[in-house]
């Protein structure tokens, strides 16, 4: 038979009596490998954003194998559209990267 109202136990009830409240943790431990892939993100993130963002209006773009792999592909790989969004995300990935460089702060204190 299942009880109407949930039913509380001696110890709920004494805790609410005493009023604990919530525990107070500590920070957290970063160890070197945390403070390593952090620094490989930014590094990684600003990289390929700086890549996607020049690449593509450089005389590189045109001479590369994806735009000779079929022939009809080349117009819309000429396209300045298609440049403008492949240097918006070099540009959303620099974005990423500094914001991984501001959160580098929460190691600062170790």
């Amino acid at each position: 038979m299942i009880p109407s109202e949930p039913q509380r136990s001696e110890e709920s009830a004494q805790s609410s009596e005493h009023g604990a409240g919530p525990v107070a943790l500590g920070r957290p431990a970063y160890r070197w490998h945390h403070k390593l892939f952090a620094v490989s993100l930014v590094v990684f993130c600003l990289g390929i954003g700086l890549f996607l963002l020049i690449l593509p209006w450089t005389p590189y773009w045109e001479a590369n194998y994806f735009g000779s792999l079929i022939p009809q592909w080349i117009l819309y790989w000429d396209n300045m559209y298609v440049r403008g969004a492949v240097s918006g995300l070099g540009v959303v990935n620099i974005y990423i990267s500094m914001l991984e460089l501001y959160r580098l702060r929460r190691f600062a204190g170790r």
